[in-house]
């Protein structure tokens, strides 16, 4: 989604509906009309400095079952991705919602989140990191670390 440098009537309605898209870029003047702060490229955190708040709000938020995995030469989407399980719907909600409002605050890094509203499974878009919140019922059926982890040995016991 594009936006013009010039702020106009319709660009509030183009932001609304980018809010809900993940791959959605925004840029320093835009950050500064939604509210946001404003960030050169050299004041951006690193992907480790994203990936150390992360880890440290899912522990104050006593987030279980925190798993990282580095992505660096698996994906061009992200630098890590991690995995936690809260204990219920409502605390899945929970540490989603302050993991995103620390990061604003800290290092004005703007998520992209899906699936809050529900609580199941909440995926945050935080740039280079992407971070997966599960109930624990669905992280087993879904059993993500699986697909993204290094397997052990060469070969995989049956």
């Amino acid at each position: 989604m594009l936006f013009s440098n010039h702020p106009g009537a319709g660009d509030q309605a183009a932001r609304s509906k980018g809010d809900n898209d993940l791959s959605f870029n925004i840029t320093t003047e835009q950050a500064v009309i939604q509210g946001g702060p404003a960030m050169t490229a050299s004041d951006q955190a690193t992907s480790n400095q994203i990936l150390a708040a992360i880890l440290k709000s899912l522990d104050d938020d006593k987030a279980e079952d925190i798993v990282q995995i580095s992505l660096r030469g698996k994906s061009e989407m992200a630098d890590h991705m991690v995995i936690a399980s809260g204990r219920s719907s409502r605390q899945v909600a929970a540490i989603s919602e302050k993991l995103t409002e620390r990061l604003k605050a800290d290092l004005g890094v703007l998520c992209k989140v899906e699936g809050a509203d529900i609580g199941d499974w909440v995926l945050i878009d935080a740039g280079d990191v992407i971070v997966h919140v599960f109930r624990p019922e669905v992280r087993e059926f879904y059993q993500l670390e699986k697909m993204w982890q290094t397997p052990v040995g060469s070969a995989s016991a049956r």
